[in-house]
């Protein structure tokens, strides 16, 4: 027997083939059913034998507090959170950076994905005036988790990086505060620092300057800080921490080796978190507990920071070094490359100038060959009109084990190379 039936525009636009889609499918596939891909695409953090022994002896105290165990399992915490740890996590944050939080500023929500899910759709959109407003992202390529995000279609403005070559295989990007212009359909401006997929880190200067702008047409920035200071800091660069009643920050968990608790963290003004916490309430009742019950005396005694400056941002540094190591010596000075400057995340990102290939067609490659990367058409989205840097990227992890980041750009050295005809 058929059964055939339609979906609503929401329901067709998440049918709709998109990069986070594609990644995540191939992801799921390749770890269950293809151990011998070289998983270089995501963004799953390494599991730092420090930091794991860590969550091994939280979990085990978790356990041993009956009370705590109990409630962490069976109880539901209030929809923005469990209020010991929203409490904890503003007075962490205003000892480290002076600021003025009170718990009603925080609201922890199903991993960050999900905050920014929520964040959009009630920034921008159609509103009931019949007026539509959208996000502006002020540097691409940007975050890929994003492009999907908005019930309504095409909610992003987008524009181009400014980008500066450094040296013979080096170059970065930067805003173009020349063409960033703040009209009035814009709902909201979002930036991840450090940036996801570039490892860019916008300076202070830039921050600041965002800062200024948005406040003015009082609308709010939203910074992404899935993986700067204070946690996880997996930044390797000067960078200042900012919020202002007119800021929106996130954090998230995952990157300190608990994405599997689905653990985010909104920290904005009080009008922002009701929304929030709201929508928490209307889609999932509560959040997960067991990343707020496991973090919780970590974030109490600030030893979530000292473990991020301490042990995980050395480790990435490390490898991150290494990896541009690994990418010298296989790709020698025939084959034509660049790498954005390595600022933060866990991400090299190449630049292939005047590839004769799309990068999707280099990641089909590349998957035949059983390494996974991301291809750079997917960080794109927005923008209103074509740029060939945009068919010329790829995004690869160095959060996996250092045989198999070697091996994995060895493989991509020989495919760009093939590409190329030399």
């Amino acid at each position: 027997m058929s059964f055939d039936f339609k979906f609503s525009t929401f329901g067709e636009k998440l049918e709709q083939k998109g990069g986070i889609l594609d990644l995540m499918k191939d992801l799921g596939e390749a770890l269950n059913e293809k151990n011998s891909m070289r998983m270089m695409g995501g963004g799953n953090p390494a599991a730092i034998p420090a930091v794991q022994s860590i969550w091994k002896k939280r979990t085990a105290e978790l356990l041993a507090e009956e009370n705590n165990f109990n409630s962490a399992l069976v109880n539901y915490d209030p929809p923005s959170g469990n209020p010991k740890f929203l409490s904890a996590v503003a007075k962490t944050l205003n000892q480290e950076y002076g600021w003025d939080l009170e718990s009603s500023n925080i609201a922890v929500t199903s991993g960050a994905q999900t905050a920014f899910f929520f964040l959009f759709n009630i920034l921008a959109g159609k509103f009931t005036n019949g007026q539509s407003k959208k996000i502006l992202l002020p540097l691409a390529p940007e975050y890929i988790g994003y492009a999907n995000q908005g019930i309504a279609q095409n909610i992003f403005v987008t524009l181009p990086a400014i980008i500066e070559k450094k040296g013979k295989n080096q170059f970065k990007y930067y805003v173009d505060f020349e063409q960033l212009e703040i009209h009035d359909e814009i709902a909201a401006i979002c930036v991840s620092r450090p940036t996801n997929p570039s490892g860019n880190v916008l300076t202070d200067q830039e921050i600041n300057r965002l800062s200024e702008i948005s406040r003015s047409k009082s609308i709010p920035l939203i910074i992404d800080n899935a993986y700067g200071n204070p946690f996880p800091g997996a930044i390797f660069t000067e960078a200042t921490p900012m919020w202002d009643e007119h800021i929106i920050l996130t954090l998230s968990l995952s990157k300190l080796g608990l994405p599997g608790t689905r653990t985010g963290i909104v920290i904005g003004s009080k009008k922002i978190i009701a929304a929030v916490t709201a929508a928490n309430a209307v889609v999932g009742l509560a959040n997960n507990n067991i990343g707020q019950a496991l973090s919780l005396p970590l974030v109490e005694s600030g030893e979530i920071i000292e473990v991020s400056q301490n042990l995980i941002r050395p480790f990435y540094k490390e490898r991150m070094l290494k990896a541009r190591s690994y990418v010298r010596e296989a790709f020698g000075d025939t084959i034509p490359y660049r790498l954005h400057e390595s600022e933060g995340a866990f991400f090299l990102w190449f630049w292939f100038p005047e590839l004769p290939i799309t990068t999707i067609e280099l990641y089909e490659k590349l998957k035949e060959r059983d390494v996974l990367v991301v291809p750079g058409e997917y960080f794109f989205f927005g923008l209103e009109n074509h740029w060939d840097h945009s068919h010329e990227c790829i995004r690869v992890t160095f959060s996996q084990s250092e045989n198999i980041v070697k091996e994995g750009i060895q493989i991509i050295a020989e495919e760009v190379s093939k590409a190329y005809g030399i």
